[in-house]
């Protein structure tokens, strides 16, 4: 199982980039379209076969690294520098139990981020709070499973205002001083012997962060929506290889009610391979890139990678 959590709550000053801009554009860069310049920025993405069913009784251990990097900064969906370098590295434990109530498998799990930031170029006098991100908790319940590997799940996702925040630093990628929930739906389908076809989407809700900024501000965003698409081929019960596009939309943000004008609409492709070493022990890595963005710095590359191990 993956995850790759969603929303900066960063606006701030980056007076070298707004003077490159006209004045219709300059409230996208203030706001939202400097703030997506973390790895933390999306709803929640899963790995291709997250919503595979296991019994009740297993237990997973998870851990993942995360590397991403970009420099084109686009507002409005246009392109407007080409020299706001972004370097993030994340990691994230994750513990996930599966459980029988009254019949229905059931998957409570708790994750917590952590990782650094980098800026430079253009957004070099950018200042970041890293460290420790918010609590996530989450319970997937399996509505539908069957013996020929469909499985239908449910995903409650919230986020506890736990991680490391400061409103004087200019981005915070890790700790957003506000509570979020979002609400995931997933198919699995298997396409024949060879091939599974996961399809998942989710809504996610924000609350407010009443201390944004030196002025301690209150910063309220939008419902945003996410689609993905995991298409699997299996080259042995063992091993995997998957192609994943994502479309991620909305989550237009408000400082003290004035709004930013830095709705997201956010593409992306990665492909990947999972491999079991043990029975008990799987490996999986995906490269990606950001294939079109309105607002904020595109990513030309994300390299994850997880080690699961099964109790």
């Amino acid at each position: 199982m993956s995850t790759k959590i969603e929303r900066v709550t960063a606006a701030g000053s980056f007076q070298r980039v707004v003077a490159l801009l006209r004045n219709d554009t300059r409230k996208r860069i203030a706001g939202g379209a400097l703030a997506l310049a973390s790895p933390l920025a999306f709803a929640v993405s899963v790995d291709a076969g997250d919503y595979d069913h296991a019994p009740a009784g297993t237990h997973l251990g998870l851990l993942y690294y995360q590397y991403s990097s970009g420099e084109a900064l686009y507002a409005g969906g246009r392109r407007i520098d080409d020299n706001a370098r972004v370097r993030a590295q994340v990691g994230i434990v994750r513990a996930v139990k599966y459980v029988d109530i009254g019949g229905v498998t059931v998957a409570p799990q708790v994750l917590l981020p952590f990782g650094s930031v980098q800026t430079a170029g253009t957004l070099n006098s950018a200042s970041v709070r890293n460290g420790m991100g918010d609590l996530i908790l989450a319970s997937t319940v399996f509505l539908y499973k069957d013996d020929h590997r469909r499985v239908l799940g449910v995903t409650p996702w919230l986020w506890l205002p736990t991680g490391q925040y400061s409103r004087s630093r200019t981005l915070n990628p890790f700790g957003e001083n506000r509570w979020k929930f979002a609400l995931q739906v997933a198919g699995v389908m298997p396409l024949g012997q060879a091939f599974t076809l996961d399809l998942v989407g989710d809504v996610q809700y924000y609350g407010n962060n009443r201390d944004f900024g030196p002025t301690r501000r209150t910063l309220s965003q939008q419902h945003s929506w996410d689609l993905q698409s995991h298409l699997r081929y299996h080259l042995s019960p063992a091993t995997a290889l998957s192609l994943s596009i994502s479309q991620f939309t909305g989550g237009e943000t408000k400082i003290d009610g004035t709004s930013q004008n830095d709705r997201q609409r956010r593409s992306r492709a990665s492909i990947g391979a999972s491999h079991f070493l043990a029975p008990d022990f799987q490996i999986l890595g995906s490269l990606g890139k950001d294939l079109s963005i309105e607002n904020g710095v595109r990513e030309d590359l994300r390299v994850n990678l997880r080690m699961l191990k099964v109790f």
